[in-house]
């Protein structure tokens, strides 16, 4: 699937950035994964002009997860993306470190990381996965997280198997009987349900047992953080404002995203958004979104080398510059 690409509308008001054409710095956006409704928010500031009020000319292209999108940030390939920031963390303190790449604010305060089986599969808690075969994409964040999640669920990991599936096909597998449950994220539930015909989807959220984690992060690289902080503030300020209009009116961002995307299925960006609100605006009063809070995350990188999949001496700053993010 590709995405429409290109400027905000000249229709667009002049905001407080007061910037021309002529003054806009190109800018290369790649969304988390594809252009599936949660990542609409992106073409909600892009639509609303809130990009180039900010002084950018931004184009929108499709990612390709967390692992490929922090490759081609550190590439110069574009210079902002949302990663899921357990993936960064692993990939920042893991035995094969990535540098050169730096969180500047939160889009979900928690993980939307989730196990997704079918009603009738006998599987409706997270006991039930054992002596189960849970398929999903290697490397995924669901697959690398799940020792952790099943010691705080009560589930015997040596009893469950994990097969390899690609990404775009995981929900069709479900849907046909080929899995029994399936790698996901909360907001794929209505995609499951329309694929599968009526059948129920039943979500097994790691939100439930491991809720110091964040879920997707804004990311840019390190030299562009230090070489342009005022920069990084606005795209972040613009952005999140696009994020925050999606969470508040799920019906206007679906009609959006049909108009930049013409694969996408109208109904299916605001169904996401709607499970994706919760995870965006904390439950705790006072958390602005784009929120990122430096003992969050020290528990998050405690809980990670407790399963042996972050080495010790990772700190947060090294995975987040707290000076550009929204303060907690």
């Amino acid at each position: 699937m590709s995405a429409a690409a290109g400027c905000s509308s000249d229709d667009s008001a002049d905001g407080d950035g007061g910037s021309s054409g002529a003054s806009l710095e190109k800018i290369t956006y790649l969304t988390s994964f594809g252009v599936f409704g949660r990542d609409s928010y992106a073409y909600v500031a892009l639509e609303k002009g809130y990009f180039k009020d900010a002084g950018f000319d931004v184009e929108v292209k499709p990612g390709s997860g967390s692992g490929e999108n922090i490759k081609s940030i550190v590439a110069g390939n574009a210079q902002f993306t949302p990663i899921d920031l357990t993936g960064g963390l692993i990939a920042a303190g893991g035995k094969d470190k990535t540098t050169g790449f730096t969180a500047v604010a939160a889009i979900q305060q928690r993980t939307m990381a989730a196990i997704i089986a079918l009603e009738g599969s006998g599987i409706n808690s997270p006991k039930d996965l054992e002596g189960k075969t849970i398929t999903d994409q290697p490397g995924s964040v669901v697959k690398t997280l799940f020792p952790t999640y099943a010691k705080l669920a009560n589930v015997n990991d040596k009893n469950v198997k994990f097969q390899n599936g690609k990404a775009p096909e995981l929900i069709g597998m479900l849907a046909s009987g080929k899995a029994q449950a399936i790698g996901q994220f909360v907001v794929g539930k209505p995609t499951v349900e329309t694929v599968a015909a009526g059948k129920k989807a039943v979500v097994l959220p790691y939100s439930d047992y491991l809720q110091d984690l964040y879920g997707n992060v804004l990311i840019t690289s390190t030299d562009y953080a230090k070489a342009n902080p005022e920069k990084v503030k606005k795209f972040t300020g613009a952005l999140l404002k696009g994020l925050a209009d999606s969470i508040d009116n799920p019906e206007e961002a679906d009609k959006i995203l049909q108009k930049h995307v013409k694969t996408a299925k109208p109904g299916g960006a605001a169904a996401e958004l709607t499970l994706m609100g919760p995870y965006v605006k904390s439950a705790a009063a006072g958390i602005p979104v784009g929120a990122l809070d430096a003992e969050r995350v020290a528990r998050s990188i405690a809980i990670l080398q407790g399963s042996g999949q972050v080495l010790p001496g990772l700190t947060p700053e090294q995975v987040i510059n707290f000076d550009l993010t929204p303060k907690a």
